[in-house]
């Protein structure tokens, strides 16, 4: 018999919002391919169901839920686990702590969960106080009532197993090696800057926003990304692109080929992420051989290594590091071969696929859903 897996918590599949999402991307078909029942739950206006690469071996079940940058999470959150407590399939595999909340119904209905924790949400300065309280409290409730978690990151492990006395597997992001693809138009072989970021404060879109007036008088600026609501930060990369010739925001990029190509092209890629474990964006930045320099952070340098220029949270830094390496030609082929070895290395998608699959295959067969396994390690496939 199929063993089947309901996947809750992301914008769908196929869906092209963020790290959650690349992750199903490669993940659904992948357990189909080993003679999965997979169904993941979505969001109508995010799940590109008439999309071409989408494999119709996967079910994408389109649930109700409130669009808001408050409730979306929660209420789609509920409604997609509603509907898996009437399907019943042998595992879930939970992504976001806030889905906390819903674990103690799939426990009721005896489904184990592999719970995918992201990062430290309550650490976010994009929330507000409330939102915060309650992204802590989802997180206590996934650590009480999850099966098993997933870290992305080392350093998130360490800070679960100490805040909430829970173990689990490190299984980072995968990223996809390149090879030639065509520039985007205007722009040159290593002759522009590239950042490409969601717009909220721990992202450093303040700070590079800053650093772009200086820098767009000498290169080429890329942004790509938005907030996905609006608001000031939007306003200003609107702003600026309209005064300055030389910097140009892309907006949200939903085209994998055209992200890729200006990840490989670009002459220094600008990573400002500050919570959260290993990116995903910055992993498949890495596999396209992108130079990086990068936000200096714990979580940063476990994933690069020494394979990056570390800077610090500030428009003279970020000036400072990103003109130093687009002035240096030895230096960003130096960073682009070094951050391409780690990703092929260390980041690949069939090792991260398969370590998921293990993972959820253990549940499966220890049907007690708040059984504890001995913590396993992530092993990339060569």
């Amino acid at each position: 018999m199929k063993r089947s897996v309901a996947i809750i918590g992301t914008r769908g599949y196929p869906s092209y919002y963020g790290g959650f999402e690349t992750a199903v991307r490669r993940l659904a078909p992948y357990l189909a391919d080993r003679g999965w029942d997979v169904t993941v739950y979505g969001r109508k206006n995010a799940t590109k169901l008439n999309d071409d690469t989408r494999d119709p071996r996967v079910k994408s079940v389109v649930m109700p839920g409130v669009e808001s940058k408050s409730l979306s999470t929660l209420s789609y959150g509920l409604t997609s686990s509603l509907h898996a407590l009437a399907t019943k399939p042998d595992v879930a595999l939970v992504m976001n702590t806030a889905n906390g909340f819903f674990l103690p119904l799939i426990n009721l209905r005896r489904i184990p969960s592999l719970v995918n924790v992201d990062g430290i949400e309550w650490e976010r300065a994009k929330w507000g106080r409330l939102a915060k309280k309650v992204f802590r409290l989802g997180a206590s409730m996934t650590a009480r009532f999850g099966t098993r978690m997933v870290y992305d990151a080392d350093a998130i492990g360490d800070y679960w197993r100490s805040e909430f006395n829970v173990d689990g597997d490190f299984i980072p992001y995968g990223g996809d090696v390149q090879e030639g693809l065509p520039l985007v138009e205007p722009f040159t072989h290593r002759g522009y800057i590239l950042a490409v970021a969601r717009f909220v404060p721990e992202n450093t879109i303040p700070e590079f926003l800053d650093a772009v007036k200086t820098l767009a008088e000498t290169w080429p600026v890329v942004l790509v990304g938005s907030s996905g609501y609006g608001g000031e930060l939007d306003e200003r990369a609107a702003s600026l692109s309209n005064q300055m010739a030389n910097f140009h925001w892309l907006g949200h990029v939903s085209d994998d080929q055209k992200l890729h190509s200006l990840w490989q092209h670009a002459g220094a890629y600008f990573h400002g992420h500050s919570v959260g474990g290993t990116n995903p964006a910055l992993v498949q930045a890495m596999a396209c051989g992108s130079p990086v320099v990068a936000r200096d952070t714990v979580y940063n340098r476990e994933v690069l290594g020494s394979g990056a220029v570390f800077v610090e949270a500030t428009p003279p830094s970020i000036i400072a590091g990103l003109a130093g390496v687009m002035a240096d030609s030895a230096k960003q082929q130096e960073l682009s071969e070094a951050a391409q070895r780690r990703a092929v290395s260390d980041y690949s998608w069939e090792g991260v696929c398969a370590a998921y699959e293990a993972a959820l295959i253990r549940l499966v067969e220890r049907k007690e859903s708040r059984t504890r396994f001995s913590s396993t390690r992530f092993q990339p496939s060569k």
